[in-house]
């Protein structure tokens, strides 16, 4: 969950809070003392500014506040609501920020602006259910990635598989594509198509960047991902879909 998301608290214990994230539908549990109530009419305000905010770019950012000097670590994704010259505001509550850290709109999706962005994010580590600079896992990775180019994706893997239309083989991919893969280990068994594992993002027909141990680029045929490292196919691929098709 990145700073500034909003949720519906499911369930409430002593301590934890089992919530649904408004973004992304994902659920899960969470310390109590990471969420900030809100009232309907600071939810509803809230959100139609969520919704157009500026974005962090780069995988870290210090924000720091305005009410007491404190500094907070904002990642990539994070949309920051009532932005204007490197100042934005939540709840009331003032901050600065770099400019040149932010964006005010999507950035266009090419290949040129697509290499410059994830340059940035080479070798995050992996991180099972990460999304940040911390850890990623791979969908994570997509997701936040995506979202600088004005696309959402759901959370998991197998669920970006299901938005948008798919190419028809790997000679047509295009530079933002999401490249889906069924199976990890080639020499474990055989592929189950219906089984989404793992995805990627394509730069051109012949490389994909994703988090598989860290984020990096890899040789991509229509075998699947070809690891350089272990000589052999680390990934069977699955499925390719469009990104000109994605919202």
């Amino acid at each position: 969950m990145l700073f500034g998301e909003t949720c519906t608290i499911l369930k409430q214990k002593p301590r934890w809070n089992r919530i649904k994230l408004d973004n992304d539908g994902q659920e899960g549990w969470i310390d109590a003392k990471m969420l900030a109530p809100m009232t309907e009419e600071e939810y509803t305000s809230y959100s139609k500014a969520y919704a157009s905010a500026a974005m962090v770019s780069f995988p870290m950012v210090f924000a720091v506040s305005e009410n007491n000097q404190q500094t907070i670590p904002l990642t990539a994704g994070t949309r920051l609501t009532n932005y204007q010259d490197g100042r934005f505001e939540i709840l009331g509550v003032p901050f600065r920020i770099d400019a040149s850290m932010v964006i005010t709109q999507p950035i266009e999706l090419n290949e040129q602006n697509l290499l410059q962005t994830v340059r940035f994010f080479l070798n995050i580590p992996y991180l099972w259910g990460g999304k940040n600079a911390m850890g990623m896992d791979c969908s994570g990775f997509t997701q936040i990635i995506m979202s600088l180019f004005g696309k959402r994706l759901l959370r998991n893997a197998s669920e970006q598989a299901t938005r948008g239309t798919a190419r028809a083989d790997v000679t047509q991919v295009k530079a933002g594509d999401l490249v889906f893969f069924n199976h990890e280990g080639l020499n474990d068994g055989a592929a189950n198509p219906q089984k989404i594992t793992h995805v990627g993002i394509a730069i051109d027909s012949t490389r994909v960047i994703h988090c598989s141990g860290r984020v990096k680029v890899e040789k991509l045929d229509s075998t699947g991902i070809y690891n350089i490292e272990q000589g052999g196919y680390s990934h069977h691929l699955a499925s390719i879909i469009d990104s000109e098709s994605l919202l």
